[in-house]
């Protein structure tokens, strides 16, 4: 089931998602909307419900996490498996770190949610070096050298997806912030 996005503020509420997250969530839809819409009107196969849901659910366990401990993704991915959502339980899964793509395949809507997350700092969206910059600091001084080494390879990832994703737009990452605002998300 790829629930509308009244289901997923209903979500939202349900899961005591922190005001500071559902912000993130809704901007995070709104790039990932113009993305998964452009991209569509470009000729790809996406499926813009379920960019939409997988946007706005992509952090429905953080909130948990921070109170209880424990990988948000996972806990996001077991709240959508219990809810049906297996499309979007996928996504969940995968929105910090993509295991399963293909630079080369099609492009999937798991990409697109990947991509989004990273260029929104907050509910401000940045440039992906902004965001790796705000990564680094936040969670890589604790980690030590090796999580800065795997904060770095993510996001080189997520520089090689983002080329994949704008190789048939006809706008560039640099113009998301202006377009992407104007995005609106309703109805799913």
């Amino acid at each position: 089931m790829i629930p509308s996005v009244d289901e997923c503020v209903q979500m939202m509420q349900a899961y005591g998602m922190l005001e500071n997250i559902r912000s993130h969530s809704f901007v995070v839809a709104k790039v990932a909307h113009l993305l998964g819409r452009s991209l569509k009107e470009s000729g790809h196969e996406i499926s813009i419900p379920l960019v939409t849901a997988g946007a706005l659910l992509h952090d429905i366990g953080k909130t948990i996490a921070l109170r209880e401990g424990g990988d948000h993704s996972m806990i996001g991915r077991r709240i959508c498996l219990e809810k049906s959502m297996d499309e979007v339980a996928e996504i969940v899964a995968e929105h910090v770190r993509l295991k399963t793509h293909n630079l080369d395949g099609k492009i999937s809507e798991k990409e697109i949610i990947y991509y989004s997350d990273k260029r929104v700092n907050h509910d401000q969206i940045v440039t992906l070096d902004e965001r790796l910059q705000y990564i680094l600091d936040r969670y890589g001084i604790k980690g030590g050298k090796d999580i800065r080494a795997a904060i770095r390879e993510n996001f080189r990832r997520c520089k090689a997806v983002e080329r994949k994703l704008f190789a048939s737009l006809a706008f560039s990452p640099h113009d998301l912030p202006m377009l992407a605002m104007k995005e609106d998300i309703m109805p799913c």
